[in-house]
């Protein structure tokens, strides 16, 4: 059975078509070609939970369901990987009188 995730960086979302036995390095390739940087300069962090995935398991393993909102980390010149930096359309968008927040 087909799943998609939201993977999300800065004001990016990238929507990855998957399924429950993917390996997170399978996800990552997908990514590659998007984000222009190889797997291994590449970190996924399952939202909500902060929990660093792991290449050699599934999604399934880490419980990553349909719909999930994954963040995505990539390696900076140090090594290390960047800080988790998902805006918010409300930190881009100006509040409109009468929205209320209606997103």
């Amino acid at each position: 059975m087909d799943m998609y995730i939201r993977v999300k960086r800065k004001m990016t979302t990238y929507f990855i078509r998957c399924k429950p036995s993917d390996k997170i390095l399978d996800v990552k390739q997908k990514l590659e070609e998007l984000v222009d940087q190889p797997a291994n300069n590449q970190q996924l962090i399952l939202h909500g939970t902060g929990e660093v995935l792991e290449d050699a398991k599934t999604l399934a393993d880490q419980k990553v369901e349909n719909d999930a909102v994954v963040a995505l980390a990539l390696r900076k010149d140090d090594n290390e990987f960047e800080e988790v930096n998902i805006v918010r359309p409300s930190e881009f968008y100006p509040a409109r009188e009468g929205d209320a927040a209606n997103w």
